[in-house]
Parts: structure tokens; C-alpha cells; sequence
């Protein structure tokens, strides 16, 4: 899956120092898919490189093609994984 990372979404992988390699393999190979009633997906991908955070992608599917809406390290998963 392809995702556009211009706009919004772009400038949050800037801010949080998230990687495009790193969006596309929590994309194509996540470790968790959590589908949310708003209509979007969550794609889950453990980052190695990166102190093993969590990495959550917000993606909009209901619209004609995937558009992501936010990416951050997701401080809640990394917590429950450590214990």
C-alpha cells in the first residue's frame, strides 16, 4: 500500500523524526491492524531502529485512496510490551 505523505501527514513525520521506510513497513508488514468505528485504520509496526517504539499510523480508507491523517510513537503500547 502507498500512502501520500504530503500535507498534514507529511509534516507530522517531519515533527516526530518518523521515517518514510518506516511508515511503508508498518504499512505493507504491521504487527497490529486495530479498525476504529470513525472509519479509520490503525497500522501498528514495532520499530527496531528506533529504541523499539511502537509506531501508530492513522489511516482514512473511506475516501478513494488511503490517506494518512496522523503518525506517532504510541507511548501507551511500549509501556504494556515492557511489562
Amino acid at each position: 500500500m502507498e500512502i501520500d505523505t504530503s500535507g498534514h501527514f507529511g509534516d507530522m513525520l517531519k515533527e516526530r523524526n518518523i521515517r518514510k521506510e518506516w511508515v511503508k513497513m508498518a504499512l505493507n508488514k504491521p504487527d497490529l491492524i486495530e479498525k476504529q468505528d470513525d472509519g479509520t485504520i490503525h497500522y501498528i509496526k514495532q520499530i527496531e531502529d528506533y529504541d523499539n517504539r511502537w509506531l501508530r499510523l492513522v489511516v482514512n480508507e473511506d475516501v478513494d485512496s488511503a490517506k494518512g491523517v496522523t503518525a506517532f510513537f504510541d507511548r501507551r503500547l511500549r509501556k504494556k510490551h515492557e511489562n
